[in-house]
């Protein structure tokens, strides 16, 4: 059975959580990594869901802000040492849009060994993708395409699932009207929800590029989104934010509702 496993779940500054990221896992336990958060505590979150490293081989990275882009360096030294150590088969993918192809090499060159940066092009491998490109990725026609941020580019990517629902994932920041194709009645729509509806004021997300509750339900409804999953918040109601946002959502949407928690599993069936 297919899964979404969640590695982290909130915006830049979060304290009480992980940064964004999440894995998606096909019928054989193998994984797409989608980000990596912002730090090497993206190690530790691949111990607390029994994901080794090792058996990751595939990863798409979408933007270059900090808290998506300085995991992935951790995911590449780690790597990059179990090779070197021979613990680690097969060779190691990246995929990502053209700046972040070589701010990506920039950074492991500025700060990782040399024998660690000589298997670039030998056993890990930097792909370039364009808007609207579609990869083959284990069992996945993942089309990948550009959000057009106005804070930094960035790439979402829809693809159909084995068990025939398709997926949609739309970055970081709220859905515009040229992402149509893609989430018009999607089966899960992955969508960040900074905060509440009614605490706009004190989190201030339409000025940071962000979306509330509401306005994610509302848009998953006007789609005719089946699954709608909301994450990219803030932490302060982290207790309480499941309940809490499911209880907002569903005054605008009647689909299902998935707010989820650091390294919570959900199958996608």
């Amino acid at each position: 059975m297919e899964k979404l496993i969640v590695l982290g779940t909130g915006n830049a500054s979060v304290t009480r959580c992980f940064n964004t990221c999440f894995l998606l896992q096909d019928e054989q336990s193998r994984y797409l990594m989608v980000d990596a958060g912002g730090g090497n505590g993206i190690l530790t979150q691949l111990e607390k869901v029994n994901v080794p490293i090792s058996q990751i081989h595939e990863m798409f990275v979408t933007h270059k802000h900090t808290d998506h882009l300085f995991g992935v360096i951790w995911i590449i030294r780690t790597i990059g040492q179990q090779i070197n150590n021979g613990k680690y088969e097969g060779d190691f993918h990246i995929y990502c849009h053209d700046e972040l192809v070589s701010i990506i090499k920039s950074m492991c060159e500025m700060t990782l060994v040399g024998k660690i940066t000589r298997l670039f092009g030998e056993r890990i491998h930097i792909h370039e993708v364009k808007d609207r490109e579609e990869r083959q990725i284990l069992d996945y026609k993942i089309r990948f395409f550009d959000i057009r941020s106005t804070k930094a580019k960035q790439f979402g990517f829809v693809t159909t699932l084995n068990n025939g629902k398709r997926l949609t994932f739309c970055g970081d920041e709220p859905y515009q009207e040229h992402c149509h194709e893609y989430a018009h009645q999607t089966d899960y729509l992955l969508h960040e929800a900074f905060c509440l509806y009614e605490e706009r004021e004190q989190f201030k997300p339409y000025e940071k590029c962000h979306s509330t509750v509401k306005d994610a339900a509302e848009l998953a409804a006007e789609l005719d989104v089946k699954n709608l999953l909301l994450w990219h918040t803030e932490d302060k109601n982290i207790r309480k934010r499941k309940s809490l946002y499911k209880k907002e959502a569903k005054q605008y949407y009647k689909g299902k509702i998935y707010v989820p928690y650091d390294s919570e599993t959900i199958l996608l069936v």
